[in-house]
């Protein structure tokens, strides 16, 4: 323990405060071979946080005002203020009015510590860690309570001379949940609220009386009161805790169910607007029970079939939940209004296909208690204790309007209609009852198909389905629906028609197919294929007929979350006989919808129907499917053999490059834009044979761009030219899995856009070499006045490259090029060279400058290399080029997250060239 080094250290500290009135402790002395950290919550002034790190003998501080956080694409700024003695870190309480600092303190997490390398000792480790605050960025592991992982404290340049940014690494600790939201001490278990509220708990000295008591209590209330931020008032809000304790009353203990069956509603034919009621939209999609035990985790739909691999984003989601319970909702693909759209729901397969959300809207089972018995209300409480605050899985909100005018809104705004239930109800399992009600805004229905009809002449899969719902047990026909279908639907729907054709007709009439009607008195001749009973749809329609026939039919998409044999004639009830003589339904009046609380029911709809958020890339292909056919760009690709392991220690597959390309395509695309590529395709992975390919002709598609070349023996080839993103997944699909662009366009195809140094170490040279030789090339642009844009190559290496705007010609840039490489190795003479043969390298790095020739290519930034751990040829900033980099860092499992979080930093080399006159007159000055 040094005295000295402490005493100085916290000579602010004591300045700044009267240990005669405030708690706050004056010294204390680490012990243990562990560095410990605290983070105090602090309502003074401003709310904050204080971050504080055991070095040298005190706790090292930072004022964080938004609190630490633990998404890596969130910055948080925190200003590095006096040391603290090593007691503070159990310091809990109030610091008195008119002290600094004054208000209250909570330890709102603490743990122990270290630095990111590994390092024997805890004096080598403060040694390391003054050194790392002495240069500006300090890299640790936190062992906390509620942080843990890798962080990142950053000196800041430009800015005031003690401000830093803390930053989360993206390691399995990241998470986009609002961690501020655990609010409570690990201490003592309290809030700042009951901390403020307990003057006998007081850190340290008693207050000095009660009027000083009071007065410091009324100021820290004061302060909480000001700086509570909304999202902290709103418990509906609130991320969930696994093992969170929730009050489930009076509810009795049950058994975790295995399988589950959904209440349901009831139609009606007119809203109503009685007290007691609450509203729901009705989502446009598949009714979905998550059933969260702590041994497994089932989507399951209404009738007890998985939607585990189907949806697999949702099932991901409540996996990750955390909680023990049976939750009741709707899985909805929706638009970027915020629209359900059943058809995409039933055509959904990958992300990539709309933005699917899980709307929960009751809880009936949780952590051992069975809940079905309580009032809806006191269950939606529960549940929106424990939704997410953010990610897939939402509240299906109440919406505080009359009924009437809601169901006006959503006529307007596109729903499918809106669901009434009574705020007292108990949750009925399986039971169709009247305290659930559903209205619809357009006629929809279920019903079974059992067959289809070929109108002669027809190039058509099917003309026609004819369908029906079940009556005492026989299929009741209903009609024939003959709109609604894509050529591609139709030969889908036949493929799963085929196994079911059958030679007797389910129907409890034979439907007459060729029945003229109105609008066709002289129909074609149409024959009927029957099938099995067993497929469900969902249909529209314009009216039932008094026969029971559909007018105007038209197919909206395959219900595979219905059993046929529960599709029954569903007539709209009479609401008055469902809610009450006594209730007429509300009239549409100028004075209810002019009144103040139904003033803007429209908007207070569009509130609620939240866009799906971000649009951000998830994936293309979905985890299951051995071959998918996507359309990208307007072109079908077909891809294949997709959980081929291409990593065979990572164990990453076909379908991973492939939905990595597709994520990352924005930021790789613009380096592969018209520019002919050069194929190095590995169709059995990093480990199998691979080879290179330049010419295409005759075996790519032909929306793929081509650009001629001839061969020495004049035979006329073509090179594969990338433009967009079909094209990416393309190569992708063939096994590519680097890109390897030219350095110059089809438009100039003699001027390079770039000129490229290649940093290749030899068997003697290390890459903190590679790192020392990129650092030297820096400085020599930096000499002239020229712009170097760094990437890790993904390999061995580091590229840098210099834009030209295809300014110059291959001659031209490959002499700048050797220039510059030939004043590295005069600067660093002992382990690099330009020499071109490895044999007479003797080891040394080869400063490569040849890269820059017509048709020469190097892995495009943003690329995948072949190599173990999937690497990626990162974009980098100058300052992260330094020891302690490796090539490892960046690699297909957070290469996307870091190009979102950074944006593209290399776009400068696609910018403004050098003028290369003015370096050279500069280098010219240099000698």
């Amino acid at each position: 323990f040094n005295f000295k080094t402490q005493y100085m250290s916290l000579s602010k500290y004591k300045e700044k405060r009267s240990f005669n009135v405030t708690p706050e402790p004056t010294g204390g002395e680490g012990n243990g071979d562990k560095l410990i950290f605290v983070i105090q919550k602090h309502a003074a002034s401003r709310l904050h946080y204080d971050f504080r790190l055991e070095i040298d003998g005190v706790l090292k501080s930072w004022a964080v005002p938004k609190g630490p956080s633990t998404d890596p694409k969130v910055k948080r700024l925190a200003m590095m203020v006096e040391d603290h003695p090593y007691d503070y870190k159990d310091f809990e309480g109030m610091i008195p009015a008119k002290n600094y600092g004054a208000g209250t303190v909570i330890v709102w997490d603490n743990g122990t510590y270290e630095p990111i390398e590994k390092i024997e000792g805890k004096k080598a480790r403060e040694k390391h860690l003054l050194k790392q605050l002495k240069e500006g960025s300090v890299k640790i592991v936190l062992h906390g309570k509620k942080l843990k992982g890798e962080y990142a404290l950053v000196k800041t340049k430009g800015y005031e001379e003690n401000s830093w940014l803390l930053i989360k690494h993206n390691d399995k600790y990241a998470s986009t949940d609002d961690i501020s939201l655990k609010d409570k001490s690990v201490s003592s278990g309290k809030t700042l609220e009951k901390v403020a509220a307990s003057p006998e708990k007081i850190y340290g000295k008693a207050a000095k009386s009660a009027e000083t008591a009071d007065k410091t209590i009324a100021a820290a209330k004061k302060n909480i009161g000001n700086q509570v931020t909304p999202s902290k008032t709103v418990k509906k809000k609130v991320s969930p805790v696994k093992n969170k304790k929730v009050n489930t009353g009076d509810s009795p203990k049950a058994p975790f169910p295995e399988t589950f069956s959904p209440m349901l509603a009831t139609l009606v034919d007119k809203p109503f607007d009685d007290p007691g009621w609450l509203y729901e939209i009705k989502w446009d999609g598949y009714r979905a029970v998550a059933l969260m035990d702590k041994k497994a985790v089932k989507l399951l739909s209404r009738n007890n079939k998985s939607f585990n691999e189907k949806f697999y984003p949702v099932y991901e989601a409540v996996r990750q939940w955390g909680i023990h319970a049976v939750v009741d909702g709707e899985i909805a693909v929706m638009n970027d209004k915020g629209i359900s759209n059943f058809g995409s729901l039933q055509n959904w397969r990958s992300e990539a296909d709309g933005s699917i959300i899980y709307y929960v809207f009751d809880i009936v089972w949780l952590n051992g208690y069975d809940l079905k018995m309580l009032p809806l209300l006191k269950r939606r409480e529960i549940l929106a204790e424990l939704v997410p605050k953010e990610g897939l899985i939402r509240m299906s909100e109440n919406f505080e309007a009359s009924a009437t005018e809601f169901l006006e809104a959503a006529k307007e705004m596109g729903l499918e209609g809106i669901i009434a239930k009574k705020a007292d109800s108990e949750y009925h399992e399986g039971d169709r009852t009247k305290e659930w009600l559903k209205i619809k805004v357009n006629k929809r229905h279920e019903v079974v198909i059992g067959g289809y009809t070929n109108n002669e002449g027809s190039a058509k899969a099917f003309s026609a389905l004819l369908v029906g719902v079940f009556e005492k047990g026989k299929l009741q026909y209903t009609g024939k629906i003959g709109t609604g279908f894509s050529d591609a639907l139709q030969k889908e729907l036949m493929a799963t028609f085929k196994p079911l054709i059958t030679g007797e007709n389910p129907f409890n009439i034979l439907p007459d197919v060729n029945k003229p009607s109105r609008f066709r008195r002289d129909p074609p001749h149409a024959t009927a294929t029957w099938l099995k009973p067993s497929l469900v749809c969902e249909v529209s329609y314009a009216e039932i007929t008094s026969d029971g026939v559909m007018r105007h039919p038209s197919f909206e998409g395959l219900r595979e979350d219905k059993k046929a044999a529960d599709v029954v004639n569903e007539t709209a009830a009479d609401t008055s006989a469902i809610v009450g003589d006594e209730k007429k339904p509300a009239a549409r009046t100028k004075e209810n919808i002019s009144s103040p609380e139904n003033k803007s029911t429209s908007s207070k709809a569009d509130k609620l129907i939240k866009p799906s958020g971000e649009s951000v890339r998830k994936t293309l292909l979905n985890p299951t499917d051995e071959l998918q056919i996507r359309k990208v760009n307007g072109h079908e690709i077909k891809f294949s053999n997709l959980s081929k392991i291409y990593w065979p220690k990572e164990k990453y597959t076909k379908r991973d490059i492939i939905n990595y390309y597709y994520q990352v395509a924005s930021f790789i695309l613009p380096y592969l834009f018209d520019r002919p590529q050069s194929l190095n395709r590995y169709p059995n992975g990093i480990t199998g044979e691979s080879f290179y390919q330049k010419d295409v002709s005759g075996k790519a598609p032909d929306w793929i761009k081509l650009f001629p070349y001839h061969t020495s023996d004049e035979k006329n080839k073509n090179f594969m030219v990338g433009t967009d993103e079909s094209s990416l997944l393309y190569m992708a699909n063939l096994g590519c899995i680097e890109m390897h662009p030219w350095n110059s366009t089809i438009k100039n195809p003699d001027n390079p856009d770039w000129c490229a140094i290649d940093l290749d170490p030899g068997e003697k040279t290390t890459f903190e070499q590679v790192i020392e030789t990129a650092q030297v090339t820096k400085k020599i642009l930096d000499s002239i006045d020229v712009p170097g844009y760094c990437k890790t190559s993904g390999s061995t290496g580091i590229h840098i490259y210099i834009p030209l705007e295809a300014k110059y010609t291959y001659d031209e840039c490959q002499l700048f090029g050797r220039w510059i490489a030939t004043q590295v190795t005069h600067e660093l003479p002992k382990f690099t060279t330009i020499e071109r043969m490895t044999k007479q390298r003797n080891g040394k790095m080869y400063v490569d400058f040849l890269q820059n020739r017509a048709k020469a290519t190097l892995a495009a930034p943003y690329s995948l290399r072949p190599k173990p751990g999937a690497t990626v040829s990162m974009p980098l900033h100058w300052e992260e080029v330094k020891k302690g980099l490796k090539l490892k860092d960046f690699h297909i499992g957070n290469a996307v997250a870091r190009a979102k979080r950074e944006g593209d930093i290399f776009k400068p080399v696609l910018g403004k060239g050098i003028d290369m006159m003015k370096a050279m007159d500069k280098i010219n000055a240099l000698k």
